[in-house]
Order: structure tokens, then C-alpha cells, then sequence
């Protein structure tokens, strides 16, 4: 009986492979990583032809003791990480640590590849067994090096020129640079007023509306008319040649053939998962890896897609008549075309030999796999069941219909088009989303029966004020399908690129779209300004092909770290330097301080972006970037009162929690107040028995109430209060307290009390005379 060891990178991969294999195989996991550079510099020398100095990683210090320990009694190595270029790295850092044991002598030592964890798959590729991939292994040991210059050398620069804690990286600073420009062209964004013209008519029962395309034999674009008066002249013009009709001059019918998208690569994947599931792509990339390591089916585990890392949209030949099969079974004969659908891999990488993620088998329906999955898996292994059968069905007809109509002759002409769809073939099973709010469900939008030459009834002409808009942030889709166009990355990686930039607060997400923080933009200012070539796109496109390129033994990977490190380097040292800090956190502004004279600039605190003078220490005046957004502007006065500390004049400021009233003498007097001033309830402070209860507002405009005795009583509640003492406990006050199961009650506010009774009243009542008359007044 042999003993055969497998080594897999995941614990709920080896259960699977260890029960398809038998009881000769002995699977063990090596929980990712094994090994990699050390974290400190020197990892890398540049000098030897960047020869690398690799260590343990800690925490899988464990797993490779036991990986060792089985392979000493072993008779055959079976090496079957992930069939990707880290995977095949990973291969070959076990290699190289048992060899360096002396424990693989004279033992055979394998590498097995599978796509699909089912049985056939694995026992296949034992039984047809590889060698290690010196190519891939080069590709990958040469990205991690180009990773460890880059952040290595440039993120202790970033310390030194902007603050402590900042990072760089070869791919993140141009994902960086994509958020920041869009944000840089939101700012710049002019507004501009166009105006559209619209018939609203009605034929044959059913309304519909045509636009109007040409006006006076003149075509129209988009800013022909961009005034109100101008919009109502057209319309009333229009509306006296018309005598309430239009004239259908011409009609159009033809149809269009629509095919279906490819099945999922890990980047479409990734965009689809965002848009139709809410997903991030790290909670993407979670989910299907569960799928795809194998799920427990009522006794039977097993792998429900193919491997997760791909940019191959091939389907295996067995796997496409399956598919056909099914679709005639369930979806009818006549939506299987006649061939099988081949998909155009984009990637010059791919390898053929790779699939596209899909089912392993199509006949697992994802509502029969509801007992065993989790709402989050069900949701995925469903969009990646649907878009894989759609993808061999046959493709949709739509029947198109255009029409213009003719207003007092042909120099006035408007437009109507619509579609119906006359065979839904594929898109009865799934439609492919759109990014940026440009998602509209492919709905039917009907034309009545027209004729040409016939009048049809004319309802109303409706002249339409519209605003251009900014183009969108990113969304987590959009960003990666940028990512992708540009070449930038590689799909296994995008979701470690977004996390970090959210991790290094250089981004943040607000409904779900991407906006640069104050830091984000210096770190990007600096990066463009200084290494313009490194964050250019297609300088770090070229340098991902070339490592591609190494992959596929194209290339060598030692000369082509030498062409890039050596500018590199030298440009690091230069600007090490040449650069002053000031020049990256600071931005001269064309005005003079109000205090000194001295020269004004934009500066980055720990806070964000601020406007402060250079003179600083010796003056200290600053203010907020968005103050008045004019910086000229005077300040509001708050009439017949003056500072109580030192007589200047008080003013309405800006901070950063709203207005506040302030002295106009600061930095030299701080004197400030609420804007808003606290209302006098009534209700004797109970802790105290000196002061007042107050309605006060918090920084964050959420109202509270306090002593008025503040800082010397600190009593305050959440509720408005009622005088009276609590029934139960004889506390001083009660307060009322209003919920949607409940409605307003009385309520004890002393926690070890229960008591709770109905209130009739009205709430406003027991916020005293003062409070009451301003609620009156917000009422009226």
C-alpha cells in the first residue's frame, strides 16, 4: 500500500479531495502562503540579480511542520494548489522548503491541476500529473519583487514628504489616480440648461410622445435651445402649425438580432456581483471560493463552480452539451442554437486549457440547492447558473420601430421610436446589468398602430427644462470594469487594490460610490507630480504584460526587473532630495492673510485640508477650505451684540459641525457661542435644585437637555422633561418619551425605575412657554 501526500492551500478543499482520493492519499493544507519576503530591507537585492530572501510566514509556521512530518514518511508528492500563478508559487515554496530539509530525496514529486473540485476532475489529474511551471513561478516571484521595491522605497518617501502611516503601490497608485481625476472633473463640472420639446400624443387608444428632432429644416443637438423663453416660443409656434395634429411622414420597421454575454470571468463576475447583488468584491471573491471548495449536499460534499481566478471564457466541451441538453429540456428546442456558442477570450494570457466560472454541473438548479446553501451563496451560484445557461441559449429578436411625424410641413419634424421583443430566447433566463444608473430593464415600450400619411391626435406640446449632470464616482463595478480597460491589475486582485485604499483611508465609499479623502489627493498630487510615469496607465498595462509575458516564457524576469528598477531608484534618491514637504502638503493661494499680511495656502492637518497662513507659528489664523466657498466674502454680523470677553463684533462662522456665532477678534479672543440658543423649559434641575432645565442642540444637531448650571451640574437627558414627581420613585421629574409601538409616554428617567404611563397631552406642552411658542410658530 502506498503513501501518497497532496498538498492543497485550503482545510475544506483537502476533506473533499481526501474522500474522492481513497485511502493511499493523505491531502493536507497549507492555509494559503507559506513563505515570503522578509519585512525589512534587503529582502530584494537589486545588486544580485535581485535575489530574494524568504522566511516562514508565522502563522502558517504549524502547517508547514505538518506538511514536513508527512512528507518524510511519503512516498510520492502530489502538488495541487490553485491553478493560477500564486498557486503555482505557492507549489514551488513548498518545494523549496522540504528540498531544503532534505526530504524529497529520490521521491517522485508532482504537480496536479484541476479547475472543478468533483471527482472526475481530481482523480483526472492525478492520474495525469505535471511538472512545476518555472515560468509561472518566475512571473509571480517577479510581480512580488516589483511590489516590494515599489512600496518598500516609495512608502518611506510618502512618510518624510506628507505624514507617517501613508503607503504606495505599484497597482494602487494608479486605481488611486482614477478616483482622484473623476473627482478632480465632478469639481470642474459647469452646469449648463438645455430644453427639449415633446409631443405628447395619442393614437388608437394609447398615448406615447415624440421628440422633436429638427425645427425649421434646422437639426437639433443637445444645447440648440437652452432658454425658457426660447423653449416657449418653439412650443407655441409649433402648437399654431399644428392645428392639433401631426402627420406620420415616414415608418420604420426592422429587427435586430441581440446575443447573449460570455460566462463569467473573476472580473465580470466581480461588476455583475456589484450591481445585481449589492456585493463587494472581496465578499464576491468570499462567496465563491465556498462555492467553489466544495459544499456540504445532504452527505455529499461537493465543489458547485469551477475555479473562481480566471480570465478564460471557454466552457468545456462536456460542460456545453450538458447545457444544451438542459436548455431544451427546460427552456424549449427551439431556444438551442444550432452550433454551440464560442466566446473571443480577451486576455492574451488566458489559457485555453482554463474555463470561464460556471456550474460544475448545470444540472444542480439553484432552487434545489436552497436547503444547503446560504442566503449569500444562493444569491451568486444563481447569477453564475443563469449567465452561464443564457450563454448557450439562442439570442433575442427585437422588433424596432421608428417613426417621424411632420408638424405644418416637413421643416418641423418629430421622432418616436420603440421596441418590442419578439423572441426572448436568452433573455428570458438572465440580462447582463449596466453600470452607472444606465440599468433600465429592457422594458417593452409599445408604438400604437401607424400609418403613413395619417394625421394622429395631438395632445399637448411640452417644453422640458433639463441640467447636464457630472460624470458618477466609481461604484465597486465601475472601478473594476476601469481597471480591467485599461490593463491595469489583474482580476485576482482587485479586491486586495480596493481594500486597500479604503484600509489607507485614501478613499472612502458614500452611497456606495468612491470619493478621495484630503489625504488620498496629496498622496495622489505627490505620486503624479513626482513619479508621473509610475501611476501613468499605460506604463503600468505595458509592465502587467510583461509579466504575462514571463508566464509564458516570452520573457526573462531578471533584465526586466533591471530596466525598471534602475530609473527607479535613481529617481527615489533624487527626489528624496529635491522635494520639501511643503511643496506636497501645501498649495499658495492668490490672497493675503487678514491677520498679517503674510502669504495664504491650502494645508493638510490631521483633520483634512484646511486654509492657514505661512507665517504659522507666529500667526496662527486659519479657516475652513469651504468657508462662504467665496473666501472674500464678509462675515455675517450678529446685530446689538458685542464679545462679552473683549468688545469686537460678534460674527456667524462656518465650522466644521455647521454655523456658531464667534468673535471676530480670533485667533487673539476665542470666544464662542451656539448659534442657536438654549430654551428655558421650566422644569427645576433635579440633581442641582439651582438651575433650569435647558433644550439645548448637540454639535451633531441632535436635541438634548441639560442644567443650565453647566459646567458645574452636568444633569441631561435625551427627553424633554415634565414636572411632577415619578409616582413609583419620587424622582423630581418625569420625561416623555415617544416610540412607534408605544406612542408618547410619561417615563421615569432613572433607569432602576420602570414606570410608564400613557400621555394625553400634547408633547410640545412640557418643553415650557418658550419652546411652545416656537413650535406654534414652525406649525404656522
Amino acid at each position: 500500500m502506498s503513501n501518497n501526500l497532496v498538498i492543497v492551500e485550503s482545510p475544506a478543499k483537502a476533506k473533499t479531495i481526501e474522500k474522492y482520493l481513497g485511502k493511499d492519499f493523505h491531502v493536507l493544507a497549507s492555509y494559503g502562503h507559506v513563505r515570503d519576503l522578509i519585512p525589512k530591507e534587503g529582502a530584494v537585492d537589486p545588486d544580485h540579480d535581485f535575489a530574494m530572501k524568504y522566511a516562514v510566514i508565522e502563522r502558517n509556521q504549524k502547517h508547514v511542520q505538518a506538511i514536513a512530518k508527512a512528507a518524510r514518511k511519503a512516498d510520492q508528492l502530489y502538488l495541487a494548489t490553485d491553478p493560477d500563478r500564486e498557486g503555482e508559487a505557492i507549489s514551488w515554496h513548498i518545494y523549496e522548503l522540504l528540498k531544503e530539509k532534505k526530504l524529497l530525496k529520490d521521491k517522485p514529486v508532482h504537480r496536479v491541476v484541476f479547475h472543478e473540485i468533483t471527482k472526475k476532475a481530481i482523480t483526472e489529474a492525478v492520474q495525469h500529473p505535471q511538472s512545476l511551471s518555472t515560468n509561472l513561478v518566475n512571473a509571480q516571484q517577479a510581480r512580488r519583487a516589483l511590489d516590494y521595491l515599489v512600496g518598500f522605497n516609495l512608502s518611506p518617501l510618502l512618510w518624510k514628504k506628507i505624514r507617517r502611516g501613508l503607503s504606495a503601490g505599484r497597482v494602487q497608485s494608479p486605481a488611486l489616480r482614477m478616483i482622484v481625476e473623476r473627482e478632480l472633473e465632478i469639481e470642474a463640472f459647469k452646469t449648463r440648461e438645455y430644453w427639449t420639446i415633446e409631443a405628447a400624443l395619442q393614437a388608437d387608444g394609447q398615448k406615447f410622445k415624440a421628440k422633436l428632432t429638427h425645427y425649421e429644416k434646422k437639426k437639433l443637438h443637445q444645447f440648440s435651445i437652452t432658454e425658457e423663453q426660447q423653449a416657449e416660443q418653439i412650443k407655441q409656434t409649433l402648437l399654431e402649425k399644428a392645428d392639433g395634429q401631426l402627420l406620420v411622414a415616414r415608418l420604420e420597421k426592422k429587427q435586430r438580432k441581440r446575443n447573449p454575454a460570455a460566462p463569467f470571468i473573476t472580473s465580470t463576475l466581480q461588476q455583475e456581483a456589484s450591481r445585481k447583488l449589492g456585493f463587494t468584491t472581496k465578499r464576491t471573491m468570499s462567496v465563491a471560493q465556498q462555492l467553489y471548495e466544495g459544499i456540504d449536499l445532504g452527505g455529499e460534499t461537493a465543489g458547485l463552480i469551477t475555479y473562481m481566478r480566471t480570465d478564460s471564457v471557454h466552457l468545456a466541451d462536456e460542460a456545453v452539451s450538458e447545457l444544451r441538453d438542459l436548455i431544451a429540456e427546460k427552456y424549449g428546442v427551439e431556444n438551442v442554437p444550432k452550433q454551440p456558442r464560442k466566446f473571443k477570450t480577451k486576455s492574451k494570457n488566458a489559457q485555453e486549457a482554463h474555463e470561464a466560472i460556471r456550474p460544475t454541473s448545470a444540472r444542480r438548479l439553484p432552487g434545489e440547492l436552497k436547503p444547503y446553501l446560504s442566503s449569500d451563496q444562493l444569491k451568486l451560484y444563481e447569477l453564475i447558473w443563469k449567465r452561464t445557461v443564457a450563454s448557450q441559449m439562442l439570442h433575442a429578436t427585437i422588433d424596432m420601430v421608428g417613426v417621424d411625424l411632420t408638424c405644418g410641413g416637413e421643416e418641423n419634424i418629430f421622432r418616436a421610436t420603440g421596441s418590442t421583443i419578439a423572441k426572448p430566447g436568452f433573455m428570458m433566463v438572465y440580462l447582463e446589468g449596466k453600470d452607472d444608473g444606465r440599468d433600465k430593464d429592457e422594458k417593452e415600450s409599445f408604438l400604437p398602430p401607424l400609418q403613413e400619411g395619417r394625421p394622429v391626435p395631438l395632445e399637448d406640446i411640452i417644453a422640458g427644462q433639463h441640467f447636464t449632470e457630472p460624470p458618477p464616482r466609481y461604484s465597486e463595478a465601475s472601478l473594476v470594469k476601469a481597471l480591467e480597460e485599461h490593463g491595469i491589475g489583474r482580476p485576482s486582485t482587485y479586491a486586495s487594490i480596493i481594500s486597500t485604499l479604503q484600509n489607507r483611508e485614501y478613499v472612502t465609499l458614500e452611497n456606495k460610490r468612491f470619493k478621495p479623502t484630503d489625504v488620498g489627493r496629496i498622496v495622489n498630487k505627490f505620486l503624479t507630480e513626482h513619479f508621473t510615469k509610475y501611476v501613468d496607465y499605460n506604463f503600468t498595462a505595458h509592465l502587467e504584460d510583461d509579466l504575462d509575458a514571463v508566464s509564458r516564457g516570452e520573457k526573462d524576469w531578471i533584465p526586466l526587473m533591471a530596466e525598471f528598477w534602475k530609473p527607479f531608484s535613481k529617481l527615489i534618491h533624487e527626489k528624496e532630495e529635491t522635494v520639501q514637504r511643503k511643496d506636497v502638503t501645501q498649495e499658495a493661494l492668490d490672497e493675503k492673510c487678514p491677520e498679517c499680511g503674510g502669504q495664504l495656502s491650502i494645508r493638510l492637518g490631521r483633520n483634512g485640508r484646511f486654509i492657514g497662513c505661512t507665517n504659522y507659528p507666529e500667526c496662527s489664523y486659519t479657516r475652513n477650505l469651504n468657508d462662504d466657498n467665496t473666501e472674500s466674502a464678509a462675515p455675517e454680523i450678529v446685530e446689538g451684540r458685542s464679545c462679552p470677553k473683549c468688545g469686537s463684533d460678534l460674527v456667524i462662522k462656518t465650522g466644521r459641525y455647521g454655523k456658531f456665532i464667534g468673535c471676530s477678534g480670533y485667533p487673539k479672543c476665542r470666544h464662542i457661542e451656539p448659534l442657536e440658543k438654549p430654551l428655558d423649559t421650566g422644569v427645576e434641575c433635579p440633581q442641582c435644585h439651582k438651575g433650569n432645565i435647558l433644550k439645548r442642540k448637540s454639535r451633531y444637531g441632535k436635541i438634548f437637555y441639560s442644567c443650565s448650571e453647566y459646567p458645574k451640574c452636568d444633569y441631561a437627558l435625551w427627553n424633554a422633561p415634565v414636572p411632577g414627581p415619578c409616582p413609583a420613585c419620587n424622582w423630581p421629574i418625569l420625561t416623555l418619551k415617544t416610540t412607534k409601538r408605544r406612542g408618547t409616554e410619561k417615563v421615569c428617567p432613572q433607569k432602576d425605575c420602570k414606570y410608564a404611563t400613557p400621555y394625553e397631552g400634547d408633547p410640545a406642552d412640557a418643553e415650557g412657554p418658550k419652546a411652545r411658542s416656537e413650535v406654534v410658530a414652525e406649525q404656522s
